[in-house]
């Protein structure tokens, strides 16, 4: 252990020769602030943090790591809120924080419509130099905190609400340093001419399209991306529906599927139960009572539906348009699909703007980062949250049997339903909440329990997660076959033979 030690403080003098002092922090304060986090499994402190001002200097901080043994955890912004934040998955790695100086919007291409940004540049920094350059463009944003990582949230196969949801796939062309220190461009980025006209536009090139690999793994470090951008559509009109039973959540989940399919409606679907929608705005009056040993009763759910004027489930979407007159005969069609069984009452835009659960969808189809659904980490008293992200079929026979199985195990284990369905054509995404008491010892292992028992039970039927948090990374992985968790090994030791990069992320190389 003296050994590792030693070559640890011969690393930070090596990074601190090359790239000045004030390119490492080390102190207890800082430590501490990198490795909390949200989770049940608690803090995990780093040995220090570096940051780089470039791409140049990353490959230095890689090439040390190499030389000295050190395992490195980069991070771009470090928002990452229900899913580790900025804490590494194993305690004793050094956090490369990409964001605190490589914060560059590159370029913005007002003809293409694509921007080039580095790891720091955040939702509300994209969204502002948009606005600043005249508002023709919009960014897809998430529902999580603003100051989040476009590049970041991409990399770990985050989405959000409009046409352009889909923030990986809206990637083209990437500049990663592997984890033996070379620079890797994908796209026509590989072209050894070295003119990258085409670079940020062509997103299937010559060759295997290798920009996936880089998407929830450790093989390399992203230091630039390009993003495409959606033209701001003149008007913007959302539409919601609120329905009292549970259970309707099979009717609402079938229109969904039919209007996607077709195209008619060309944002996603978010379909949030009482708890997600309400939760961010007040706080739990049970937990005290129970002392957080019990799930909200009956009649708190209702008394919350009731002050908010909102049922057990809410359906949001949104039209574009020229003019919010155009889309009435939109809004129209849409209000006799769901208003056919006679169980859904219609919000309109309008009112839904002075809904403060409701106006967060609205922001959220607009490309309006917002921090209101931070709320939800107040619902319950400590702090505690993470996310349990499974993704089922658009199907809404099966999404009613999987939220009464999730329900009856949060309560087992007396969490609060919380989850919000995001509904494409095909694919819908459950963002379950699990909210607790993180200072709490017995709290924080029922909802390690909670998250366990809804990702076996699910398994069992069929269905994986699409994201994870650093708690579960190594548990969904061994979910995983023999072939596949080969294949993620053989592709690490070929990108990064020493194993320098994150060991541990999303449970490769442990």
């Amino acid at each position: 252990m003296a050994g590792d030690m030693r070559k640890v403080e011969e690393f930070f003098a090596n990074i601190a020769a090359k790239l000045g002092g004030d390119a490492v922090n080390r102190t207890e304060e800082t430590i501490n602030r990198y490795g909390e986090n949200t989770m049940p499994g608690g803090s995990r402190p780093p040995l220090g943090v570096v940051y780089p001002r470039s791409t140049d200097e990353v490959q230095i901080i890689v090439r040390a790591a190499n030389e000295f043994d050190v395992a490195l955890y980069p991070v771009s912004t470090g928002n990452n809120i229900g899913l580790g934040s900025r804490s590494p998955v194993h305690a004793g790695q050094v956090v490369v924080d990409l964001g605190r100086h490589m914060d560059r919007i590159i370029e913005v291409n007002d003809k293409l419509g694509y921007a080039v940004v580095e790891p720091g540049v955040s939702y509300q920094a994209m969204y502002d130099e948009l606005v600043r350059q005249g508002n023709k463009y919009m960014i897809d944003v998430t529902s999580g905190p603003p100051q989040g990582g476009v590049m970041g949230n991409a990399l770990d196969k985050g989405a959000g609400y409009a046409p352009y949801f889909d923030h990986f796939g809206m990637s083209c062309g990437m500049e990663v340093v592997l984890g033996n220190g070379e620079i890797l461009r994908t796209g026509d980025g590989a072209l050894a001419t070295g003119n990258l006209l085409n670079w940020h536009t062509s997103k299937y090139s010559y060759g295997p399209i290798i920009d996936g690999l880089f998407a929830q793994s450790n093989y390399g470090i992203v230091t630039r991306m390009g993003m495409w951008l959606m033209p701001r559509p003149p008007a913007i009109r959302s539409f919601h529906f609120t329905y009292e039973d549970d259970d309707a959540l099979e009717e609402i989940t079938d229109i969904c599927r039919m209007l996607k399919m077709s195209n008619y409606v060309p944002t996603l679907f978010r379909v949030a139960n009482d708890l997600y929608t309400c939760g961010a705005e007040v706080v739990s009056e049970e937990f005290t009572q129970s002392g957080g040993q019990k799930s909200i009763s009956d009649a708190g759910r209702k008394r919350l539906r009731q002050q908010f004027g909102l049922g057990s489930w809410t359906v949001s979407g949104a039209f574009y348009g020229p003019s919010m007159e155009a889309m009435e005969p939109q809004i129209q069609r849409v209000g006799d699909l769901f208003g056919r069984s006679g169980k859904a009452r219609y919000i309109s835009h309008e009112d839904a703007e002075y809904i403060n659960p409701l106006k967060v969808a609205i922001n959220a189809f607009s490309g309006v980062p917002s921090a209101s659904e931070l709320g939800l980490l107040r619902w319950r008293p400590g702090g505690g949250n993470t996310w349990f992200l499974p993704g089922t079929p658009t199907d809404g026979q099966v999404a009613n049997e999987f939220q009464k199985v999730g329900r009856a195990i949060y309560e087992k284990h007396g969490m609060d339903y919380m989850v919000m369905n995001v509904c494409a054509a095909r694919f819908m995404r459950g963002l379950h909440v699990i909210t607790f008491n993180r200072e709490d010892e017995d709290e924080c292992r029922r909802a390690d329990a909670c998250y366990r028992e809804l990702s076996e039970e699910l398994v069992r039927r069929g269905v994986f997660v699409g994201r994870a948090p650093i708690d579960y990374q190594k548990f969904h992985m061994d979910q995983t076959t023999d072939s596949f968790r080969a294949a993620c090994s053989g592709i690490k030791n070929v990108f990064d033979p020493k194993g320098i990069i994150a060991p541990g992320r999303y449970g490769i190389g442990e």
